[in-house]
């Protein structure tokens, strides 16, 4: 019996790990697909023999779209041959007579991407160097290591701004800046693709936010006595407790784990935790914590690891991205005292947490002491709440961290 391989993200076929008539067993890494940044590993579905390839290493892959197939040997049928895209090539204008075209049209995408390999894009964003002046020798004319390694730059033409529709327009309200006291730099598909969810966020959703200050000595009290016994691939973060107190808190307000879709609300049973984890050269992915509320600590933890080690490496799986329903942002890390989060649509809120600080405070019997405070704010989508239940909601957290004992049950 055949088995579909299905892609379950839009992206780029980065390279076949498997060939036909390669025999696998259910879960090993068939495919790769390249997703703005990252590339993500395609398992076997099944066990069984690969017999046939329906789609050329270069072509675009949309979710749900089936790549190849799996089965008997007596099924194996000839690969796909590589498919060269013809499509116009988005670049910034300049005069004709000091402009020459792109050194190959084949490694552009239909929808205008460079088919260019992780390690290529890092090269040649180090080196400054535009990859659609490079001529990709890989499959379907995609750009790989050496192609960057062996290129020499010419010196480039002077940019102008053009309104045509297959250029990459600067502004209307001003112009793009010239001269020898300004670099001009290709905005990578990372960067237009958080602009884009960042741009659609605050232009469609009315944010409100609400912020409070947490006693986090007792979570970090805790955090301290687990991590004791542990070894240090098991060890637990205080972002793993925010990530379980962010889903225990959830299933006391429903209401945020629900999703606007215009006349519609859609309530999620299930709670997935998107993690925001900035990329070493620059951006960052929202991981996902499936079913934090009910995943014991210990084993959210090692998962957190090592779906983030995945997403630093750029070797995500399928499951490590997309189907979250509520998200937490961190930057504790980098002395932040405060800030608000943008909501990663459809999602309807998402935390801000800032770095614990060492502060005076005034304890309960009037004294002054000195403890350890976190400010945490949420943002949220006014379409499906309101501020009482923001507020309650972040009443709610509060006392889980300041419990936390709680986040062991």
């Amino acid at each position: 019996m055949s088995t579909p391989i299905i892609v379950s993200l839009d992206g780029m076929l980065l390279n076949w790990v498997k060939k036909i008539g390669d025999s696998v067993q259910q879960g090993d890494v068939v495919a790769e697909v390249e997703a703005d940044k990252a590339t993500v590993e395609i398992e076997a579905p099944s066990t069984g023999i690969v017999i046939s390839q329906s789609v050329a290493v270069g072509s675009n892959v949309t979710k749900g779209s089936s790549i190849g197939v799996l089965g008997a040997s007596a099924e194996i049928s000839a690969p796909a041959q590589p498919v060269q895209a013809s499509v116009p090539v988005p670049v910034v204008s300049a005069p004709v007579s000091t402009v020459s075209a792109p050194a190959s049209v084949s490694a552009i995408t239909d929808d205008g991407r460079i088919k260019a390999s992780p390690i290529a894009r890092k090269i040649a964003d180090a080196r400054g160097i535009d990859l659609l002046q490079i001529a990709g020798t890989g499959p379907g004319g995609r750009i790989v290591k050496e192609d960057v390694e062996n290129f020499t730059p010419v010196a480039p033409a002077k940019p102008t701004v053009s309104n045509q529709s297959s250029t990459i327009s600067a502004p209307i309200h001003r112009a793009l800046p010239e001269g020898t006291d300004v670099e001009l730099i290709d905005v990578t598909s990372m960067r237009k693709r958080i602009v884009a969810v960042t741009q659609e966020s605050k232009q469609q959703i009315p944010h409100f936010y609400v912020t409070t200050v947490v006693n986090v000595d007792p979570l970090l009290l805790l955090r301290k006595q687990i991590n004791q016994s542990l070894s240090d691939d098991a060890k637990i973060s205080v972002n793993d407790l925010i990530v379980k107190a962010t889903a225990l808190t959830l299933r006391q307000f429903p209401n945020l784990n629900t999703h606007f879709y215009g006349d519609k609300l859609v309530r999620h049973k299930r709670i997935h935790i998107g993690i925001a984890v900035a990329l070493p050269n620059g951006g960052l992915i929202n991981v996902v914590a499936r079913d934090a509320d009910r995943v014991a600590l210990g084993t959210l933890a090692v998962q957190n690891k090592e779906m983030f080690a995945r997403a630093r490496d750029g070797k995500i799986k399928p499951e490590d991205i997309g189907g979250a329903t509520f998200t937490v942002s961190n930057l504790g890390a980098y002395d932040v005292d405060q800030f608000a989060a943008i909501i990663n649509p459809p999602e309807s809120g998402i935390l801000a947490i800032s770095t614990a600080q060492k502060v005076p405070v005034v304890n309960a019997d009037g004294s002054l002491g000195v403890g350890m405070r976190m400010k945490v704010t949420i943002s949220v989508d006014h379409r499906v709440s309101d501020g009482a239940e923001g507020a309650q909601f972040l009443q709610a957290f509060k006392s889980l961290l300041e419990t936390p004992l709680r986040l062991l049950i």
